[in-house]
């Protein structure tokens, strides 16, 4: 059995509480031989601004670089908002998805069907519902040049980013988001906002003639990115693959994650290229939540979205499918149980601790894989 190499970066605010729930799961793995995992840890974000003066060490890096993947926690929180921007917390997964050319984000938004009622959307709007959001990670308005902020005297001062886009990273990621299709319901909306930005009208441009040449099988259709926003909410079933740009991803794919109810709900992956020799592929996952510093180091948190992002690594970077899907069953069954923390919790109820939910998660995989 080959055995894999995991780097855990934590990070800050809730980060290292949801990850002590992976490292459980990955014990559990490794004992009942569904999976060999070596694992490395490492400081990421704030806390390692405090210990190097530096968001990731160039010593991490390189164990991200020689690690099969990267699973990370959470960065940030108010007692590093005024750090230099450079090595603010952020800069150290801006880093990571960079140096690692992370450029396909898959969200996916699924609404457990115990967890209905949890959605502020109506029952009928959201029951069933089970969508990806692929988000470009690497180009953008977020890494574009000049970005800056200039003093023009008198008091003002002007701030510059830029948007960015090259047609071989549309192009890219358009394939990875036509695949993603072919393997579920062959149906693709593309979002951009080809009415008042050129990247916009380029992105539209280059992801047609993506689809005329190569993938003329899967529907696409076009959308405006805040028109796919409101549509989003007003009937998110509609979708089922979407595709867009990096600023735009962060947005839909936040508002896709409160349609479950939760943003702790929710896994992602980030995937690179895949390398020519060996057919892999670069790959951090993490969930969507961030830090949470409000309820960190109060055993508060759900840690689904942290479990679902293991599963989505065994799945994506080991082609473990059946332990990716005992997995995910385990965490339906888990909640079909009743079981709940404080974010997905009914008024009124009780609600179990982080480590409770892991333990729960534990026990049931165990339980099924009897």
């Amino acid at each position: 059995m080959a055995t894999h190499k995991l780097l855990l970066l934590p990070g800050d605010g809730i980060g290292p509480e949801v990850m002590a729930e992976v490292k459980k799961l990955i014990a559990f793995l490794n004992a009942r031989r569904l999976g060999s995992f070596e694992i490395e840890e490492g400081l990421v974000g704030g806390c390692c601004y405090d210990a190097h003066k530096v968001a990731i060490t160039d010593a991490t890096m390189a164990k991200a670089h020689a690690a099969d993947a990267v699973i990370f926690g959470a960065v940030g929180g108010p007692q590093w908002d005024r750090v230099p921007y450079e090595v603010r917390p952020e800069a150290g997964l801006l880093r990571l998805r960079k140096e690692l050319g992370l450029f396909a984000n898959i969200r996916p938004a699924i609404c457990y069907p115990a967890l209905v009622e949890s959605s502020s959307l109506k029952r009928e709007v959201v029951d069933g519902l089970d969508i990806i959001i692929l988000r470009e990670l690497t180009g953008g308005v977020y890494f574009g040049e000049p970005k800056t902020i200039t003093d023009l005297g008198n008091g003002q001062k002007r701030a510059i980013d830029t948007q960015v886009y090259d047609t071989y990273e549309i192009e890219r990621i358009a394939r990875v988001a036509f695949d993603l299709a072919r393997r579920r319901r062959n149906k693709l909306t593309s979002m951009e906002k080809r009415n008042v930005m050129k990247s916009g009208v380029l992105w539209n441009e280059v992801v047609t003639q993506v689809h005329a040449r190569e993938y003329k099988d899967v529907q696409l259709e076009h959308q405006l990115a805040d028109s796919g926003g409101m549509n989003l909410v007003k009937w998110p079933k509609q979708f089922d693959v979407i595709v867009t740009d990096n600023l735009f991803g962060d947005m839909l794919s936040d508002i896709a994650a409160m349609l479950t109810g939760s943003l702790g709900m929710l896994p992602s992956a980030s995937l690179g290229a895949e390398d020519d020799q060996t057919g892999k592929r670069k790959a951090l996952y993490e969930p969507v939540h961030g830090s949470a510093p409000d309820i960190a180091g109060k055993g508060l948190a759900n840690p689904i979205a942290m479990i679902g992002s293991l599963a989505m690594c065994l799945r994506y970077s080991f082609g473990l499918g059946e332990a990716a899907d005992a997995l995910e069953k385990a965490v339906a069954n888990v909640l079909a149980s009743g079981l709940r923390t404080k974010d997905i919790a009914a008024p009124g109820t009780n609600a179990i601790g982080t480590a409770g939910m892991g333990d729960a998660v534990v026990s049931e995989l165990r339980r099924a894989l009897k």
